[in-house]
């Protein structure tokens, strides 16, 4: 993982952001530059975090927030992997099942990463599935019935004090199939599987940032 990189993402995209906006923050060491770059342009702009540590950050950065409201101008966040076609997993911080709300509710989100996110095709890195307290054996049984390896994250509760299990499936999974499969499960509360959200992509490889944008050529 390259900081500088990272940094560099964040800088490069934080310029679509303009007062007055509402201003999706997402969670992870990549959106965290972009939170404390906001905090130092001091733009007028009200923002909704997506986890406990990302409000904090947003706080001490001098950030309004707000509650979720029914409409978000722009959302800002990492990924966990990220593919030619605009899809990614995220939810390494277990902040998935928020940073879903917050992108659904969003007019635009953009993915700020480092090269070492870009893939060809995701599903290298787990899927991650947050699910009821009650449930998490019945989930982690149809999980399994789907293909998946399951392993529960030992240790970790989500920000709702959710356990997270992670998901490995075969490489040749259909994924929106297999996304659709995991809501219908009574106690699957979410995943991180973003196959329609994001509308563009912002990597940083040595310094330089390359701007991706759905239905577009590279910046």
């Amino acid at each position: 993982m390259n900081e500088s990189d990272k940094r560099a993402a964040a800088l490069a995209a934080i310029e679509e952001v303009r007062p007055g906006m509402v201003v999706g923050l997402g969670t992870g060491s990549t959106a965290a530059f972009a939170i404390a770059a906001l905090g130092e342009r001091r733009l007028d702009i009200r923002a909704v975090p997506t986890s406990l540590a990302s409000a904090a950050l947003a706080r001490a950065a001098g950030i309004a927030l707000i509650d979720l409201p029914a409409q978000i101008d722009l959302t800002i966040d990492g990924a966990d992997e990220i593919d030619s076609r605009f899809r990614a997993i995220k939810g390494a911080g277990g902040a998935m099942l928020r940073e879903k709300v917050v992108a659904s509710a969003s007019i635009r989100m953009i993915v700020i990463a480092d090269s070492s996110k870009r893939v060809d095709t995701i599903g290298v890195a787990p899927i991650p599935v947050e699910v009821l307290p009650f449930a998490q054996a019945f989930v982690a049984a149809r999980l399994a019935a789907l293909g998946g390896t399951v392993t529960p994250r030992t240790g970790f509760v989500s920000d709702q004090a959710n356990p997270i299990l992670d998901c490995r499936f075969p490489p040749d999974v259909d994924h929106a199939l297999l996304a659709a499969h995991i809501a219908q499960i009574p106690g699957a509360l979410g995943h991180g599987l973003f196959l329609s959200e994001v509308s563009a992509v912002y990597i940083a490889e040595n310094g330089v940032v390359t701007r991706l944008e759905r239905g577009r050529t590279a910046d």
